[in-house]
């Protein structure tokens, strides 16, 4: 994630901030410049906004700026109500009620890291209206409360874009109860929303792309019914000396969900080194085998995967050093083996272009 300067007082500014902490202008995320910047009322009308940096467009802030839930901008001539993040939802938790709208902005606030990653690598983001079969749409579902009083969860998952979120996994304790149910070291909203997505990015990028054969050789067949699968998954487990070959336990259970860990891990692991990037991280060990060049790169426009598991592993090892003086679990407990970074960098490539 980038770092930002403010245009009116030089100041850092930073992706989730709505104003600026020094001179405190009101920021807006422009995402065609995938940048965040001050604004001031324009003049002529009291909901349109101007760039302080320049006066060629005028912008209105996304439909959802009313609830405080978004702060990113949509060009005022071009009659969008919702930004280039939400104007792919279908159903929102309900923002009269204060646990409604507290989930929804920390929804939206994954929702929008998922969509910076999106910008950066240009990805397809066909949207429901443009593709009615297989376009993106997110529901973020309430769990329905049955007449007994019993809850019946929404289940979290992907059809054909049409991607639901259970919105009661914005709450620390529901994540972490299902989290340790289902015997998972990591768990968030964000790794949701870049699991979830990767279901359809390998529907656009490599069955519509015709890629199947070249898929088949790195996550094996995934003609294989994925209902029995799934169903064997959770009867019999993960097979033996899973974890040489596959990043997760859930991985083991069908290629596409191979392919869809893989991604979220892809996006994990770029974001996290262009945050290390901006903010000049750098590790010089005592131990030799973590020696690692700095993260002085941007890991958006490196080609070769492999740089970036060399420079991942190490700092992951340091983050995770770090969590564990804070009597915290690790931040990345996962393991990249050959075989799994061989998976990473084809999704890599396939997400740069190279495949």
């Amino acid at each position: 994630m980038r770092l930002f300067r403010c245009d009116n007082c030089g100041n850092a500014i930073y992706f989730e901030n709505r104003s600026c902490l020094n001179c405190g202008m009101r920021l807006g995320f422009v995402s065609d410049e995938i940048c965040l910047h001050p604004v001031r009322p324009d003049s002529t009308q009291s909901d349109l906004w101007r760039r302080i940096d320049q006066q060629q467009f005028i912008y209105r802030f996304c439909g959802n700026a009313v609830w405080d839930v978004c702060n990113w901008l949509v060009r005022a001539e071009g009659g969008e109500k919702y930004c280039v993040a939400c104007r792919y939802n279908g159903l929102v938790p309900n923002p009269k009620t204060s646990d409604g709208l507290r989930r929804w902005r920390a929804i939206s606030d994954a929702q929008r890291h998922l969509f910076y990653s999106f910008l950066r690598l240009d990805l397809p983001r066909q949207s429901r209206l443009e593709d009615p079969q297989g376009g993106l749409r997110f529901d973020l579902k309430e769990d329905e409360i049955l007449p007994d009083g019993s809850c019946n969860p929404v289940m979290i998952g992907h059809d054909e874009g049409h991607i639901v979120i259970r919105a009661a996994e914005a709450d620390d304790p529901t994540r972490e109860q299902q989290r340790a149910m289902m015997n998972e070291p990591y768990r968030t909203l964000l790794g949701h929303f870049r699991h979830e997505t990767g279901h359809f990015i390998w529907n656009r990028m490599v069955r519509d792309a015709g890629k199947i054969d070249g898929f088949r050789a790195i996550f094996g067949d995934e003609s294989v019914d994925y209902g029995q699968a799934l169903e064997r998954h959770y009867r019999e487990g993960p097979p033996r000396g899973w974890g040489s070959n596959y990043i997760s336990f859930y991985a083991t259970s069908h290629p596409w969900e191979d392919f869809a860990e893989c991604f979220a891990h892809v996006l994990h692991i770029i974001d996290s080194l262009e945050t290390a990037h901006m903010f000049g991280i750098a590790l010089a060990p005592v131990s030799p085998d973590l020696a690692t060049s700095h993260a002085n790169f941007d890991p958006y426009s490196v080609l070769d995967f492999e740089r970036i598991a060399e420079v991942w592993v190490p700092l992951s090892v340091a983050l995770n050093s770090i969590h564990h003086s804070m009597g915290e679990r690790d931040l990345y407990p996962f393991i990249l083996t050959p075989a799994i970074k061989q998976k990473m960098g084809y999704v890599h490539g396939l997400l740069t272009r190279q495949v």
